[in-house]
């Protein structure tokens, strides 16, 4: 297993997109922009439903605890730069906090 500092969850359905095609999809391109990222200490781990489907699909960033929504391909390279590789949440695309509620 690649070593990591962070764990990325992603709902790949297949409620959140029709059955689930476009979550795989953006799943895949997720993996390819971790890979091209070797500096990157981020393990990427697909999920089914996490129940919450509204404006999927639907990823996780821990330890940060962060949740983001409306994953497509534009916001899966901004949380990949800002966020994996920054450190700044892609705020406009959280929706949840863990341990603050929704946002």
């Amino acid at each position: 297993m690649r070593t990591h500092t962070r764990h990325v969850l992603m709902c790949t359905g297949p409620r959140c997109t029709e059955g689930g095609v476009q979550a795989e999809i953006m799943f895949q391109r997720l993996g390819e922009k971790i890979d091209l990222r070797p500096e990157l200490k981020v393990k990427r781990t697909r999920s089914n439903c996490f129940a919450v489907c509204t404006q999927g699909p639907i990823l996780v960033v821990y330890p940060d605890g962060v949740w983001y929504h409306c994953v497509d391909e534009a916001v899966l390279e901004r949380i990949v730069v800002e966020h994996l590789e920054g450190g700044r949440e892609v705020s406009e695309h959280v929706f949840h906090r863990l341990g603050e509620g929704d946002v």
